[in-house]
């Protein structure tokens, strides 16, 4: 006996609409019943978890400060998926967006101008997109697997940065610890609406890159590009596109998003730099993307329910004491259960039986 995929020759629109859906009801299903088997009341916890992050107005401002990076993130992967480029390192590339963009309030803290804060963000987008030129110019040139690389470069950035706060960048009046100096004023990316609570425009970029990257696949040639070389590299060919050309765009474009979200973080929310200042948006984009359909307007969706498994799992340690590994574990089921229902709708599960007849199977 074997098991055998076999790919289905019409798929389920309904049901390729409905499958996040079944993920996300399969995966509070599961989540009750880790809670049980934890010992804590499934029906209070779920709430805790879900719900009662919702209820106030300065948590719905928390919300959106962690949404920000995820969708900005998942937007720029939805870019390198779609066109068959697996990009893995987004969190390294976070990283390094954020030291590059943190350069000009660290090194030149004196330095106090109306121009800091935009500088800051285009070199935080520029510092990224030329980390994530790495894995490109690896795979488009020598053919290297970019999952490898990608993943790999994040533990250099994450070390880079430990590196920098533990020693030049160290501030000088800061009691030893590994931090960096606090940004000024005119560095910090302002609240949308200070007198509610302290989300900053990095969610209006997210939602604005959002809307672009729709248009941009819906309505524009290089769109048409990218659906084309990712479902068909010898159709594109036959188009006249360049796979090592959307290689390289599809790279630069989601690192250059990914450092926008690193410097965004850093400069709205922490206001320093520090050795960890990411909880993994990096790696949850990934599942934001997939439960999004690879769809940027679908992305600020997912983006806000990931965004709630941040958010309720920090309540929840609180209001019902348990482990902040629960959110990796709801990630985690999340996106086993969207990749489980996806491989349903494109195949059906076939039992082949063997027997063995005059000594041959």
């Amino acid at each position: 006996m074997r098991i055998e995929l076999e790919k289905r020759p019409d798929v389920s629109k309904l049901f390729g609409f409905l499958s996040p859906l079944l993920a996300l009801v399969l995966t509070l299903t599961f989540g009750a019943i880790m809670f049980a088997m934890l010992g804590k009341d499934r029906a209070a916890a779920l709430s805790a978890f879900f719900v009662e992050p919702l209820l106030e107005v300065w948590s719905l401002h928390e919300l959106a400060i962690k949404a920000a990076p995820l969708i900005l993130i998942a937007v720029g992967l939805a870019i390198c998926y779609r066109s068959n480029n697996w990009n893995i390192g987004a969190e390294g590339q976070f990283t390094i967006g954020a030291i590059t963009g943190s350069y000009l309030p660290i090194v030149f803290y004196e330095w106090h101008s109306p121009l800091v804060l935009p500088l800051m963000l285009v070199l935080g987008a520029l510092g990224g997109a030329l980390f994530a030129a790495v894995p490109a110019l690896l795979k488009a040139h020598f053919n290297t697997n970019e999952i490898l690389t990608s993943l790999m470069l994040v533990y250099i950035a994450q070390l880079f940065l430990d590196w920098l706060v533990r020693g030049a960048w160290r501030d000088p009046k800061g009691f030893n610890f590994p931090v960096s100096r606090d940004f000024a004023p005119e560095a910090v990316l302002p609240a949308i609406w200070e007198e509610s609570g302290r989300a900053h425009w990095a969610f209006v970029f997210a939602i604005i890159a959002a809307i672009g990257v729709w248009f941009m696949l819906r309505y524009t040639l290089k769109g048409f590009e990218i659906v084309v070389l990712g479902q068909s590299e010898r159709a594109g060919r036959f188009a006249g596109f360049s796979a090592k050309k959307m290689i390289w765009f599809s790279f630069l474009f989601s690192g250059a998003l990914a450092g926008l979200a690193g410097i965004s973080e850093v400069s709205g929310s922490i206001g320093h730099l520090q050795p960890a200042i990411s909880p993994g948006y990096g790696f949850t984009a990934i599942i934001v993307a997939f439960l999004g359909r690879l769809n940027p307007l679908g992305i600020i969706a997912s983006g806000l329910v990931l965004a709630l498994t941040y958010l309720g799992g920090e309540a929840a340690q609180l209001s019902i004491g348990i482990s902040d590994k629960v959110t990796r574990v709801f990630q985690g089921l999340l996106l086993f259960f969207v990749l489980s229902c996806d491989m349903l709708i494109y195949y059906k599960i076939r039992i082949v039986w063997s027997r063995a007849r005059g000594g041959a199977v």
